[in-house]
């Protein structure tokens, strides 16, 4: 098993949820659509060759954005991963998997 972990604008945050719940993340035993989020404030300076989401070129932006925790079996990690980035707003999405064990 994985845990995924992903930040997201609050803008997006149940959209970006939704897809990857669908994609198979989130589920405990008989619970589905199962995370943790909380809400913090990120920062990036999208560089010359950047197409950014939020902010401009070459500026500092920070933005208040969702850090969400979930897990995931080994065999929807691909199509999780791939709902993440279809589903995300950014052009370089934030996100790893870390591996766990599970009882």
């Amino acid at each position: 098993m994985y845990s995924l972990v992903f930040y997201v604008p609050e803008t997006h945050l149940e959209e970006v949820k939704v897809a990857v719940f669908l994609a198979g993340a989130g589920s405990i035993g008989d619970y589905d659509q199962c995370c943790w989020q909380v809400k913090g404030e990120g920062q990036f300076r999208p560089n010359l060759n950047a197409n950014p989401f939020l902010g401009e070129v070459g500026a500092l932006e920070k933005v208040e954005e969702y850090r969400v925790e979930m897990v995931l079996k080994d065999d929807v990690k691909a199509e999780v991963t791939r709902a993440l980035l279809s589903a995300h707003p950014y052009e370089e999405v934030a996100y790893h998997f870390i591996q766990i064990q599970s009882q």
